[in-house]
């Protein structure tokens, strides 16, 4: 039944296809944390309808994220991290919910243009080698303005990653840290939009057999990018970071203009 599922949604070269595309997008989320959906929506929305792509990323991006945040330290490890961090999670949560009513207020591609534009500038200004610092004491304020942006700008277009690794990125949150709190925030926001999107319909019988078989190659590709990332001081994987969010913000741009 699977089978019969997945023959009616792809053909072979589509299915291939589907694999290295999703083991790429594995590859760059095990090195960096985060991209997944946007290498794996980008790329397989060339061959499927832009609804079939949704649906085939939801839940390996749950299983990804969920590895991500448990990595190297467990459920404590987690804990502590989304504890740090708990003043952003929740601003960026309820200005999801509060943003998703106001989707038809603005056209997408202003939203796009508005979320890629200063994603690239400042990535490029951390890439040059300057420093945003942000006074400890401070912090807590910034977490609430980053995370009411982020929350804002996910809400209205389904995109909150970038932001919220430009700001860890700049604020030098290290490594492991990095990639804890990414992986509760990401799985948290793909667990909501699966369940949206198992009332929207666009996660059904039809389309949940393809975005289980696609677990596989983004296990593939994350555990190969996890070795990657084990390799990379703090230094490097702060620059690679920077060019994927670059790439990202350059992808949300193209987006907008197209």
């Amino acid at each position: 039944m699977m089978i019969e599922a997945l023959t009616e949604l792809l053909t072979i070269p589509q299915l291939v296809f589907a694999f290295a595309i999703t083991v790429l997008a594995g590859f760059v989320k095990g090195a960096t944390g985060f991209a997944l959906p946007m290498i794996m929506v980008s790329g397989l929305a060339s061959v499927l309808p832009p609804e079939t792509a949704i649906a085939a990323m939801i839940v390996p991006t749950v299983l990804s994220n969920v590895w991500q945040s448990l990595r190297g330290g467990g459920i404590k490890a987690a804990v502590d991290v989304a504890g740090a961090f708990k003043l952003y999670i929740a601003t960026l949560l309820v200005f999801i919910v509060i943003a998703a009513q106001l989707v038809a207020a603005l056209p997408q591609n202003v939203v796009l243009l508005i979320l890629g534009v200063p994603i690239v500038a400042l990535a490029l200004f951390l890439l040059k080698g300057r420093v945003m610092y942000v006074d400890p004491s401070k912090r807590g304020r910034m977490d609430v303005l980053v995370g009411a942006a982020s929350g804002f700008l996910g809400g209205l277009a389904g995109i909150w990653g970038p932001l919220t690794v430009t700001y860890l990125t700049a604020i030098d949150t290290p490594k492991k840290e990095q990639i804890r709190i990414t992986g509760v925030i990401f799985g948290a926001g793909a667990i909501t939009l699966g369940l949206a999107h198992l009332r929207s319909g666009v996660l059904s019988a039809q389309t949940l057999p393809l975005s289980l078989l696609m677990i596989v190659p983004v296990m593939i590709g994350q555990s190969i990018g996890n070795k990657v990332q084990d390799r990379l001081d703090q230094k490097k994987f702060r620059r690679m970071t920077l060019f994927v969010l670059i790439i990202a913000g350059l992808n949300l741009i193209r987006r907008a203009v197209m």
